[in-house]
């Protein structure tokens, strides 16, 4: 057990893979194997954070070759991130690809990122389902064009699919991005931290894959969460600013 209530296990890291995959987990024991292995292909090594499951997530994880790191109660898809950045930074990879574990995200289009960012150098790279939402629920690409508006102007800056969590980000950023959000988000948050620094960051075009999964978005509670999110950080600021 580590200080932080973690438990590591699974293989460790490979010391050759300049990337690195963090996959947040929470009950995915029948889909994080495919996910992993795929991942593994394209030759990045595998983090997965199994977020409080009661299933066995971690073991089938582990055994499609991630390192896993075992969080001892579920804290949220912005606690996971948080944890497996830090062993990221730990293992001082050049960057880190994360994408989810229910298959959301097809771990095919990673060397999309990885190209994308040899090729520019630019150190931020979001997925952008909304260029074709076809198969994505009406409600979910509403909601999705309506929060990457509204963080666009929060920003200063175009960003087409800030809801997507398909992302690469260049690890050395990594500790400038610690956020105060839980669950999702904590992924609108580092946004936000990015572009109050002046980072670049650019867009990957993905596919949108929606099946027959559950979805762990809860929209009043996980609405709530966001605006607070917006609150504290234009608070925060401000109060920077002033200073």
């Amino acid at each position: 057990m580590n200080e932080d209530g973690t438990e590591d296990g699974g293989p460790t890291l490979s010391p050759r893979a300049r990337f690195c995959a963090v996959i947040p987990a929470f009950n995915e024991s029948g889909r994080i194997g495919p996910v992993v292995a795929e991942a593994r292909r394209h030759g990045l090594a595998v983090i997965v954070v199994d977020d409080g499951s009661s299933d066995n997530t971690a073991s089938v994880a582990a055994a499609a070759g991630a390192e896993v790191i075992r969080h001892a109660e579920n804290a949220g898809k912005g606690a996971a991130l948080r944890t497996g950045f830090r062993r990221a930074l730990e293992a001082s990879y050049e960057g880190v690809v994360t994408l989810d574990a229910d298959g959301q995200h097809d771990p095919e289009e990673i060397p999309k990122f990885i190209e994308a960012y040899e090729r520019t150098g630019i150190p931020v790279l979001i997925g952008n389902r909304l260029w074709n939402p076809a198969g994505m629920p009406l409600v979910r690409r509403l909601t999705n064009r309506f929060m990457s508006w509204l963080l666009s102007r929060e920003m200063g800056r175009y960003v087409p699919d800030t809801q997507c969590g398909f992302r690469f980000i260049r690890t050395d950023l990594l500790p400038y991005l610690e956020t105060h959000s839980e669950r999702f988000a904590a992924e609108s948050e580092v946004l936000l931290e990015m572009a109050a620094r002046g980072i670049r960051m650019d867009s990957v075009r993905i596919r949108t894959i929606y099946g027959g999964e559950r979805s762990k978005i809860r929209p009043c509670a996980d609405t709530i969460r966001f605006w607070r999110m917006l609150r504290r950080w234009r608070a925060r600021h401000s109060a920077a600013r002033q200073a």
